[in-house]
């Protein structure tokens, strides 16, 4: 393997990389690309975006003295080479896995890693904070934020550039642009302006010429007539409004061309203030199917390296993400009030279909959940009924939105939270866990978790009758439990009702979203080996809680388990727990549920186990209670 892999097995860190000549660089970047498509291609990853950005990766740790120097990835899916060429090279070939390294930028993994990341738009933000704190401490470490993906369409990105070009900080944002949001720009003028713009030469005459100008209006109708001359010939990709919040633009340039790359930011570096460099990048640059089919490759699962030809899983069920799709079309079809909107996760959240055939009905608002949830509150107010599908993770990060906008006010917004849970191999940036917490003590909100296809169909459906307030339906990443979903009627499902799944004796596990199958199974099994077993209650909403249940369970158990796929503070448990806590006599409470703690990247089954929400670690708790 080292024969194929000459240089790259000679640089484990980036001083090693600034030991090499401008031909070897060349080569580095070629070897890293076929050592990321060797990788993802038995542990996937997003391989896109990281592809695309080998050489402005290569260049930045070339140019800049990292890690004293501070780089900072937006949400990290362009940061492989970086990972690789930071003392990672090895652990690579295990990313994403058990034990194996982060598939995003982590502190705790390296010093190079000077900022965490996984959700989008804060490396303005953040590397602003780098630049004010090296200022206030005296240093000379540098302020480097690399943002791309489409996380310029997020707000925060732009909160953060609105205060860094105030302040007037040293920091230099590089817009990784692999066409998605801003258009291409090349050519031999805007080559000649840009080498202009960037010389040190330019810089020290501009300044001069600022200084003998001075303060006055002259000097501010100088300036502006040579910010509308720069900005009608060097772009028409969306430069002038970077400064018009008070940064330097330069660019575009070719993010792939190494040469030009080191040459731009080595004139960058040592200037002064907010500036922001475009560059353009091809997304799967290096790797033919990459390249011709970017939105599939950003995240392409397993393949064969050699022929790029994708292994397609073979799913035991269908998808929630799919069926979430196929309902939303289905009461479209019958409900012209229904509309989608989805933060840039039609494809993950499953709205392909319904984008297709209600195309005047579909809204993909960017990355900007915020935005999101109060342009669907707005849809509400207007007579519409909107379907607001976030991951729900990323549903944090529109907590006031759901509360003051659609809450407060009473809409009927039908929240549908993927992704809920422990989500695999993505980690701790991903998963579901805070939801149930979250969004429990809001009032007038109902939190729904399906057990399985068909409760999501039916639920969805109960969603859209609702007359007020945030609808919200949590449900997991991947397969459901193959029910016959598609021939099921629609049928209403009270809010505040749960179903009794199993009677038992001793023992009542409560419930809630696919874990009660779990728990449905570990009662059998247990039932099963002796002549008695525990009861289950799905108890399918959070908030309305069933009390006629809880009654129920303290007349005729001694015992009670939760179980849940989210956070036990604040979920299920401590709805629970408060319910009884009011009664003179209740039942004992065993909570099963996501611990408090971030739960690494593995296999979403052994972070079930890990939690003991799978039926194993059911199984050993009711066990365990029915021996007290």
């Amino acid at each position: 393997m080292e024969q194929d892999y000459t240089l790259l097995y000679k640089v484990n860190s980036p001083e090693d990389l600034r030991g090499l000549s401008k031909e070897e660089l060349g080569t580095l970047c070629g070897e890293l690309r076929r050592y990321m498509v060797e990788c993802t291609a038995k542990n996937p990853g997003h391989l896109g975006s990281s592809l695309g950005s080998v050489e402005l990766i290569v260049a930045l740790h070339y140019v800049y003295n990292t890690p004293e120097d501070h780089i900072v990835f937006d949400v990290g899916h362009q940061a492989y080479a970086h990972k690789i060429l930071t003392g990672r090279r090895d652990e690579f070939r295990r990313v994403r896995t058990k034990d194996g390294i982060s598939g995003f930028p982590k502190r705790s993994e390296s010093p190079y890693d000077a900022f965490g990341t996984g959700h989008s738009s804060t490396s303005i933000s953040a590397a602003l904070g780098f630049a004010e704190a090296a200022k206030m401490r005296g240093e000379s470490s540098r302020a480097v934020a690399v943002i791309g993906d489409g996380a310029m369409t997020g707000g925060l990105a732009w909160e953060g550039l609105n205060n860094a070009g105030a302040s007037k900080s040293d920091i230099l944002v590089i817009l990784n642009d692999n066409d998605i949001s801003i258009d291409r720009n090349l050519g031999g003028l805007h080559n000649y302006l840009l080498r202009l713009t960037t010389s040190a030469t330019y810089n020290r005459m501009k300044g001069k010429i600022w200084n003998v100008l001075g303060e006055g209006k002259f000097r501010r109708w100088v300036q502006k007539g040579v910010t509308d001359a720069k900005s009608n010939l060097v772009r028409n990709s969306g430069g002038a409004v970077f400064e018009a919040l008070g940064f330097r633009y330069f660019g575009p340039i070719d993010g792939n061309d190494l040469d030009q790359v080191i040459d731009t930011l080595r004139r960058l570096r040592d200037l002064k203030g907010p500036r922001i460099l475009h560059v353009h990048t091809k997304k799967g640059k290096g790797y033919a199917p990459a390249e011709a089919d970017p939105t599939v490759w950003h995240a392409p699962g397993q393949f064969n390296p050699e022929t790029g030809e994708r292994i397609r899983p073979v799913y035991p069920a269908d998808r929630y993400q799919d069926v979430f799709g196929e309902v939303l079309t289905e009461l479209a079809a019958k409900d012209t009030r229904v509309v989608g909107i989805t933060p840039a996760m039609a494809s993950g959240s499953g709205m392909n279909r319904f984008a297709e055939e209600f195309p005047d009905r579909f809204f993909d608002v960017g990355i900007a959940e915020e935005h999101a949830v109060t342009f669907s509150a707005g849809l509400a107010a207007g007579g519409m009924r909107p379907f607001c599908n976030i991951y729900s993770s990323f549903s944090q990060r529109a907590y006031d939105q759901i509360i003051h906008d659609v809450a407060l006010q009473g809409l009927p917004v039908v929240l549908c939270f993927d992704r809920a849970g422990v989500v695999g191999e993505d980690g701790a940036t991903h998963h579901g866990c805070f939801d149930l917490a979250a969004y429990r003590p809001i009032p007038g909100a109902i939190v729904a978790a399906p057990r399985n296809e068909t409760e999501l169909k039916n639920l969805m459906f109960t969603g859209l009758s609702a007359s007020t307030g945030p609808f919200i339906i949590r449900y997991p990443r991947g397969c459901g439990e193959g029910t016959p979903w598609k021939e099921a009627p629609f049928t209403l499902l009270p809010p505040g009702k749960g179903c009794c799944l199993r009677k038992g004796s001793d023992v009542a596990i409560l419930a809630l979203g696919p874990a009660a199958n779990r728990a449905l199974e570990a009662a059998e099994r247990y039932a099963s080996e002796r002549p008695w077993g525990p009861a289950v209650y799905d108890m399918r909403y959070l908030k309305p809680l069933d009390t006629e249940i809880l009654e129920e369970v303290a007349d005729r158990y001694r015992k009670i388990i939760t179980v849940e796929d989210g956070a036990m503070k604040g979920g299920l448990f401590s709805a629970v727990a408060e319910f009884f806590a009011s009664r003179e006599e209740h039942p004992f409470i065993k909570p099963l549920g996501i611990p408090d703690e971030f739960i690494t990247h593995d296999k979403q089954a052994a972070q079930r186990a890990y939690c003991g929400i799978d039926t194993d670690g059911i199984y050993e708790l009711v066990e365990a209670m029915m021996q007290k």
